[in-house]
């Protein structure tokens, strides 16, 4: 029997869970406008995957939660799908965070939100997608849904997974958890730790294949980043770009910008809030002559700025090409660190804020030198300061960050091996 008696007491505990948390996230929905999105969107899964996948078509099924785990598949979707150039792509997404910026990516022939893990929502989105490969990415584990993959045989992968000794799957009480991964044909993990955690509860079919996020950025190097409007801002001098950056972040950076003694460096602050109420706010804390992408138009030139404040979206990546150092937002609040790889790409010094202990790349980054960590707006002015005026240290961290890359790129190699295997 699939489930013994306790396994099948804790999936009706789990199921109960879903249900709870459906009626709960409707309630909250009634004030929070980014819960709503994800409510309604919920509603449509059904009929647009009903109208773009015929029973006849062979598809792809690649699912991530939001945004960042989306760029962190990507390589790897792209991959398989030159591999079945004939199979539609079905893409979904769990938060509204990655369904509305990326509901018309190219990868895809229909882009959906995931219903909620419940039993009878998974059966009707495996009726209606039947998919050939399904690759979900890092942390996304649904039990119902697995379940219902592995009964009726499925191929399906979990790829740059991380694992730690607290999660349920490795608790006495998360045996319905565990048995989900069973789930996966293969999982394949971002370190060894993960891989020993699995091979602990005695789930081999797994891998190290490191973080295709690495090859997501190192993808960066070859496109076009040229961004005309940051090069005409730059004017060939000293450039420091502030990458998705928050209120707490901003208290550490303010200072130094307003500080008439950096008037030679230029600054691009991208907030990762863009409403306009935050922008005006932002933009009159700075004492320095500051434009902003929305305000393009009215610009003659926009070489007599100090401040260009990127209020849109989709240039960051190509931006820090632009940039001699960076910081990277997230790390001085509770917010969560932001991807320090995007610039570590090119090459360039990174500064961060003290919270950073759940991004292994961060620790290891310290510990090689090319990340810098900071708790103070007194240690952030010392710290840029030494990086503006030493252009052989600027260099030097700059050389460990592109190296870092360079040497940890690879998994979707890895990946691709086993899916034609």
């Amino acid at each position: 029997m699939y489930f013994s008696t306790n396994l099948c007491f804790l999936k009706g505990l789990y199921s109960i869970g879903i249900y709870i948390a459906s009626f709960v996230l409707k309630a909250l929905g009634l004030f929070n406008s980014k819960l709503k999105q994800g409510i309604v969107g919920r509603k449509n899964t059904f009929s647009i995957l009903k109208k773009a996948i015929n029973p006849q078509d062979k598809t792809l099924w690649f699912h991530c939660a939001s945004l960042g785990e989306y760029e962190q598949g990507l390589p790897v979707f792209e991959a398989l799908k030159a591999k079945h150039p004939n199979h539609k792509v079905v893409l979904s997404f769990f938060s509204p965070s990655g369904y509305e910026v990326r509901k018309n990516a190219k990868i895809a022939d229909v882009v959906v939100y995931l219903p909620l893990d419940t039993n009878t929502n998974a059966k009707r989105f495996l009726d209606l997608v039947h998919p050939d490969y399904i690759l979900l990415v890092k942390y996304e584990i649904w039990p119902n849904f697995l379940h219902e993959i592995k009964k009726r045989g499925l191929n399906a992968i979990l790829i740059s997974a991380v694992f730690r000794k607290d999660q349920a799957f490795f608790k006495w009480y998360g045996s319905y958890m565990t048995s989900a991964l069973f789930g996966f044909n293969h999982i394949f993990t971002q370190d060894e730790n993960s891989k020993l955690l699995l091979k602990n509860i005695h789930y081999n079919s797994v891998s190290v294949s490191g973080d295709t996020r690495f090859d997501r950025v190192s993808n960066q190097l070859k496109v076009d980043n040229t961004v005309s409007f940051i090069e005409t801002f730059k004017a060939n001098q000293l450039c420091m770009v502030f990458g998705s950056t928050w209120p707490d972040d901003d208290k550490l950076y303010l200072d130094f910008i307003n500080n008439s003694k950096n008037s030679n460096v230029k600054f691009v602050i991208a907030p990762h809030n863009i409403k306009p109420s935050y922008i005006s706010s932002l933009k009159s804390q700075l004492k320095v002559k500051t434009t902003c992408f929305s305000e393009l138009n009215q610009n003659e030139n926009l070489a007599d700025y100090n401040v260009f404040i990127l209020d849109t979206i989709g240039y960051l990546s190509k931006v820090y090409s632009y940039a001699d150092i960076a910081y990277v937002g997230g790390g001085a609040g509770s917010t969560g660190l932001h991807n320090i790889l995007e610039p570590a790409v090119f090459g360039i010094p990174i500064l961060i804020g003290q919270n950073y202990n759940k991004f292994p790349e961060a620790k290891m980054l310290i510990d090689l030198g090319g990340v810098t960590t900071l708790a103070s707006s007194t240690a952030f002015n010392s710290t840029l300061n030494a990086l503006i005026t030493d252009n052989v240290l600027r260099k030097k961290q700059g050389e460990i960050t592109k190296s870092f890359i360079d040497s940890n790129t690879g998994a979707v190699l890895k990946i691709m091996d086993y899916l034609e295997s």
